[in-house]
């Protein structure tokens, strides 16, 4: 019964081609080795003494960052390539990681941020649409999900170690691994990958898939992003605020908080693929899932509202992985499934962008209103996004249903 399981288990992971692979397992070595990003408001708020104001400000570079990279790595991607993108993103990314330790004013820290931020996430869309060269269309879902795998697993080996590194060595710890592993990831891309030319990812060839002239013409998109920059604000409460409230509410170490980072990590390893395999074999409605994902994620943050016992922490995270296990796979694939050929940077790279600006609103937000009306009035307010951010996924799931109508 076990072996057949386990079986079952390995049959969700065959069909990939060499390449998809070759990107999993840079995709674990480079996720495995951010640790500076969990750790980065209690890096700058305990040990460089930034205020919640300051801290807040830093986040808004670094989203901001984030999204000039993502739409430059998009647009980049469809006019030079995203091999060429990928290379250039994770290798000077890797040497700025060691130039950032060195920064520890508020102000050049800011644009030492921004800077990183511009670089490293020149690799977001890149690498998505690299799925969409080498992926067979039959695997998309999949593939993305068996890179999201990836980065969940680096996520539940990278927290707990830079947990360890922080109490051991201190932060500076953590920018040499940081750079010494998106140096090496790159260069196994490099060597063990070659570059292909032409995307066969969305044609006509493929019935099903959206045609529209431009992404901007894209109402049921847009509406999607909405949703998506709604559940992106909720998720990076997470490596914000969260870390934090642990210190302060429940008196956890980073290493405990680094663990409760590698519950979600590992569940999401394990259940993952499986759900997505079955989710896809009974031909589930994409949005439908998101929607449910969203929903869950809203009751997670409402759960935090519960202060006196710190066990809610751990159901807290249950159902925030559920919720990410929902929301994030198919809205990478329902996202590339709306983009036109010779599309997939731009559509990629506003989709990356909704994330870039989640992270920019959901630190300065939490911080803001943590520190005027404190975390009880922060989890409530973030809930109600929530359930916005569901109406809005059932808003678009409805104007889908009438697109097929008029087809």
């Amino acid at each position: 019964m076990i072996q057949k399981a386990f079986q079952q288990y390995l049959n969700n992971f065959r069909g990939f081609s060499r390449e998809i692979w070759i990107l999993t397992l840079i995709t674990f070595i480079n996720r495995a080795g951010t640790m500076v990003l969990p750790f980065l408001s209690k890096y700058l708020h305990e040990d460089l003494h930034f205020t919640y104001a300051q801290v807040g400000t830093v986040m808004v570079f670094f989203g901001t960052g984030s999204m000039i990279g993502s739409w430059l790595g998009g647009k980049l991607s469809d006019t030079i390539g995203f091999y060429k993108i990928m290379i250039f993103s994770l290798l000077v990314s890797g040497l700025l990681f060691f130039v950032l330790q060195y920064v520890k004013t508020f102000e050049w820290l800011c644009v030492s941020i921004l800077v990183l931020m511009v670089i490293a996430d020149m690799f977001r869309p890149a690498m998505f649409v690299s799925l969409g060269a080498y992926a067979k269309p039959e695997n998309r879902t999949r593939a993305l999900t068996l890179v999201r795998l990836a980065i969940n697993l680096g996520f539940a080996a990278g927290p707990a170690f830079g947990g360890l590194i922080i109490m051991g060595v201190g932060y500076q710890g953590l920018f040499w691994v940081d750079g010494i592993t998106c140096i090496i990831a790159i260069l196994i891309f490099w060597v063990t990958v070659k570059e292909k030319k032409k995307s066969t990812y969305l044609d006509k060839e493929h019935p099903g898939e959206v045609l529209i002239e431009s992404v901007f013409k894209d109402k049921i998109y847009w509406i999607f992003l909405a949703s998506t920059l709604l559940v992106g604000i909720m998720f990076f409460q997470l490596f914000t605020t969260v870390p934090i409230y642990h210190r302060e509410q429940f008196q956890l170490t980073e290493f405990q908080t680094g663990l409760l980072l590698t519950l979600n990590g590992v569940l999401v390893f394990f259940l993952e693929m499986p759900l997505v395999s079955y989710i896809e074999k009974h031909h589930f409605n994409k949005l439908k899932v998101i929607i449910w994902g969203c929903l869950l994620m809203t009751i997670s943050l409402f759960l935090l509202l519960v202060n006196t016992w710190a066990g809610i922490l751990i159901i807290m995270m249950l159902f925030m992985t559920v919720a990410e296990m929902f929301s994030f796979p198919f809205s990478n694939s329902f996202a590339m499934s709306r983009a036109p050929k010779h599309q997939q940077g731009r559509y990629m790279a506003i989709f990356t962008m909704s994330y870039s600006l989640a992270h920019i609103l959901s630190s300065k937000l939490g911080f803001t209103i943590i520190a005027r009306f404190g975390y009880q009035a922060n989890w409530f307010f973030m809930g109600f996004l929530g359930l916005t951010g569901t109406l809005l996924g059932i808003w678009a799931l409805r104007l889908m249903q009438i697109e097929k109508l008029k087809k």
